[in-house]
């Protein structure tokens, strides 16, 4: 038996040394007369990853064919399983004939036919029915495709019908003479994507029919055109890989009813290595009016920045530039005094020194308004200066932590286009500040609270000439900078004088759950001088108090409030929570009038996004923007999904309530139908559904 044994091995082995020889394991093995090879009982075949079981194996030396029996299953390292009930196959496992055969790839979508042959990686199917949805005896799918013929290519990993049909529960809708789609494992192949239908009120019912080419390896296009009763439009979107980065561009051409003129819209972004620790990233976009990039459901972006920017990133030093250029699509902005054109230069370096860490550098920046006349509205401004900061801490006595900073910056300034500013301005800055903490910590059981104080003593100086402020007119206060020496967020103003800041922080963390109440204030010896100081101004601010919340359930809750006087300032909530079934978020942001901001009227907003899963075939999605200052929604939309194994529909509908001198409020409708089972609609899959009966 040994030698029969070893005799089937060196049949079934390749000719091919550097290939592994396939193995036979089976209950029983006879020789036949003719020297034929008979493998029954439980038959098993290995070769190079492939799995074949059967009830019967033969082997012919006269025709070196294998002559299966079924059952038969074959399955290989990429995930193809193959049944069929009989079979001719080289000993390889490879090429050959299979009667009553169905192929399932990627164990998704399955190709039954009457007839299966393999040669030379490629696979005919002669009769063929295909679909990835369940199917259960006496009932067609929900979809299928019929063919004559189905050829797999597996290096091009493509399907290629002839004289197909599509069905809907058995009722033909649709006959194409010749189509081509990709298997499973292709992701990205040339082709028609999936069409989606979009109704809105300004442009009618229309519908969108993508189409990807592939045009390398690295680089591909997609192709929308966008038809409707309204509006012809070609969207475009263009994909390019480097070995040093990416490319991508996005753009539309329409001509509709709603302008005399031809409209579109170009945007790029990319992101490259230029060195090992250079880099290059840049984005823009070009629109041809205000509306249009609403009207076709692009953005609702009402400024649009174009920005180019350099970096240069090492252990010990930073150097940035960057050029930004803002449109502004807001009915009452004047774009020309933005200013639409900015500009910034920056270089820092930090190292260890004096038991701490010392930063040191030099800035510069600049802006250009285009309109003409002089004052505010076409004054430009350009700043260059230098700085220097030293910071440290040290821990003392009962666990109290000392940090201190020590600060100083010159700036230089040159004013343009305004008579009321010297050229040029300087001002030296000095600073240094103190702060104290005494962290005290309690446990009982799994619980542990932590109680913190915190008292921060600062100084901060202007020397010189006082520059515009264009960069500092609406500071804020939060956790993040009540204890920091400026809540300033740019260079033009200086927080000077003395200040004193206070906080009280609890924390308590127990099995499950986790909170965070934060209290705190500033004290100055000169009032804050900043245009837009709410909260800020005076010699005392606001109170700042916070909280946060985690519990383990998946629920969390962040929110933050300006208090004065009793009286509530600016103050927002965020709420989250998720599990398997329900994802909710939710915000509140609430802005008092404010004429040192520019408010004369408070403003308030609910946004709110929720989804609902019941089951693992249907989604539901909410989402809406509420004015609660005015009584009025600004937008909301419903989502509807629903899939199973071998489809996805997606319905949508928005409703947008904003207007403009440009635009009108819209209602916008959106569907789409997606098979899965090929690349193009490749989604997380779902468990097939049971036969009844």
């Amino acid at each position: 038996m040994r030698r029969l044994l070893l005799a089937l091995l060196l049949l079934l082995a390749l000719p091919v040394r550097a290939q592994e020889a396939a193995v036979l394991v089976a209950d029983s093995l006879v020789v036949t007369e003719g020297g034929r090879l008979v493998a029954s009982g439980n038959v098993q075949a290995y070769h190079e990853g492939i799995v074949l079981s059967a009830a019967e194996v033969a082997y012919d030396p006269a025709t070196e064919r294998l002559l299966i029996a079924g059952p038969i299953l074959i399955r290989d390292p990429q995930g193809t399983v193959v049944t069929a009930e009989r079979a001719e196959l080289d000993p390889r496992l490879e090429d050959g004939l299979l009667r009553g055969a169905r192929l399932v790839l990627d164990r998704q979508l399955q190709l039954a036919a009457n007839r299966l042959d393999r040669v030379g990686g490629l696979t005919a199917l002669t009769g063929t029915a295909v679909t990835s949805c369940r199917v259960c005896a006496g009932r067609a799918p929900l979809w299928e495709i019929r063919a004559e013929q189905v050829i797999h290519d597996e290096a091009a990993e493509q399907l290629y019908f002839e004289n197909a049909r599509v069905l809907v529960r058995g009722v033909p809708i649709l006959w194409v003479p010749r189509m081509r789609l990709p298997d499973p494992g292709n992701a990205r192949a040339t082709g028609l994507l999936i069409p989606r239908i979009r109704t809105t009120d300004r442009l009618g019912f229309g519908v969108k029919l993508p189409v990807f080419v592939e045009l390398g390896p690295s680089r591909d296009v997609t192709l929308t055109p966008y038809v409707s009763s309204r509006t012809m439009t070609l969207e475009t979107r263009y994909r390019q890989a480097f070995l040093s980065g990416e490319l991508e561009m996005d753009g539309a051409a329409s001509r509709d009813d709603l302008e005399d003129e031809a409209r579109g819209y170009l945007a790029a972004e990319g992101r490259f290595r230029l060195t090992d620790r250079v880099d290059l990233t840049f984005e823009g976009t070009a629109v041809s009016d205000e509306a249009y990039l609403l009207d076709y459901g692009q953005s609702d972006a009402d400024r649009l920045e174009s920005s180019l920017r350099l970096s240069r990133v090492t252990a010990g030093s930073l150097l940035e530039a960057e050029v930004t250029h803002i449109r502004s699509l807001r009915d009452e902005e004047d774009e020309e005094s933005l200013p639409p054109v900015l500009g910034r230069l920056s270089w820092e370096r930090r190292r260890d020194a004096g038991g701490g860490t010392l930063t040191w550098g030099a800035a510069a920046d600049g802006f250009l308004r285009t309109g003409d006349g002089s004052g505010d509205a076409a004054r430009d401004v350009t700043r260059a200066g230098a700085m220097a900061e030293w910071r440290g801490d040290r821990v003392l006595g009962p666990g109290l932590l000392l940090e201190g900073e020590v600060r100083g910056a010159l700036d230089a300034w040159r004013v343009t286009d305004d008579d009321s500013y010297p050229d040029p301005l300087f001002r030296a800055a000095p600073g240094a500040a103190a702060t104290l903490r005494w962290p005290l910590v309690r446990r009982s059981g799994t619980a542990a609270d932590l109680l913190e104080p915190v008292a921060s003593l600062g100084w901060q100086a202007a020397w010189g000439d006082e520059p515009p402020d264009e960069d500092s007119r609406l500071p804020e206060l939060d956790e993040a900078n009540l204890f920091a020496l400026s809540r300033l967020p740019g260079e033009d103003e200086v927080e000077a004088g003395g200040r004193l800041s206070l906080g009280l922080a609890w924390t308590r963390t127990g099995q499950g759950y986790a909170s965070t109440l934060a209290l705190g204030r500033v004290l100055r010896t000169e009032p804050l001088d900043a245009s837009g100081a709410s909260g800020l101004g005076g010699t005392a601010s606001d109170w700042l108090l916070s909280g946060q919340l985690d519990l383990a359930g998946g629920f969390a809750l962040d929110a933050r409030t300006l208090l004065e006087a009793g009286e509530i300032g600016k103050s927002e909530a965020r709420v989250g929570w998720a599990n398997r079934a329900v994802s909710l978020s939710a915000a509140y942001l609430f802005l008092p009038a404010d004429a040192a901001e520019d408010r004369a009227d408070l403003a308030a907003e609910w946004t709110v996004d929720a989804e609902w899963r019941p089951s693992a075939r249907w989604t539901l999605g909410i989402g809406t923007r509420y004015d609660v200052a005015s009584g009025t929604p600004a937008r909301a939309g419903l989502d509807l999904g629903w899939r199973s194994e071998c489809v996805e529909v997606d319905v949508s509908v928005s409703r947008r309530y904003t207007s403009s001198d440009d635009t009108e409020p819209s209602t916008d409708f959106g569907l789409s139908v997606n098979l899965n089972g090929f690349s193009a609609g490749r989604q997380a899959r779902v468990t097939p559904g049971r036969c009844r009966g």
